[in-house]
């Protein structure tokens, strides 16, 4: 429970979840391309929505995959041409998930003990949000997230 804890249905942040909501919200300063859509901290675990915008540069194109109709999008790891291992793709998700959580881990780490557990388990979890019902229902479920917490499975009291 690295990140705080959930009181009453509300999340209340500790210092190090206090970390991860200030890079969170740098995002966007990092990665001029993206929008930060609803995101919530967990006591163990983070939730967030990124929204990629075509800047003008390539990092939201067409690579030949997909519908020829929505030509602009962002590359994702089932592109032939995205994200492979040591050929990271600039302003892609794969890199800016990696971005996120290696500056919340170095500071972090460097506030605490060093023989401390990793901040993050190895991979994540997307999802390629495609439409407005979908979209509205991640964004419910993140900001819901904190209330339904004492249901929740990954809730160590359960």
């Amino acid at each position: 429970m690295l990140f705080g804890e959930v009181i009453n249905g509300e999340m209340k942040l500790s210092g190090l979840g206090q970390i991860a909501q200030r890079e969170w919200e740098r995002l966007p300063q990092r990665f001029k391309h993206i929008e930060l859509g609803a995101f919530v901290i967990m006591p163990d675990h983070v939730h967030g929505i990124i929204i990629i915008h075509d800047n003008g540069r390539g990092t939201a194109d067409y690579s030949g995959r997909g519908n020829p109709q929505d030509p602009r999008r962002a590359p994702t790891p089932d592109d032939v041409t995205a994200e492979q291992f040591g050929k990271p793709v600039s302003g892609s998700i794969p890199t800016i998930v990696r971005s996120y959580k290696s500056s919340v881990a170095l500071r972090i780490n460097y506030a605490r003990p060093r023989d401390s557990m990793p901040v993050w388990q190895r991979n994540y979890y997307e999802h390629i949000i495609r439409d407005e019902k979908d979209m509205r229902a991640k964004w419910d479920y993140i900001e819901s997230n904190p209330s339904n917490w004492e249901n929740d499975d990954e809730n160590p009291h359960n």
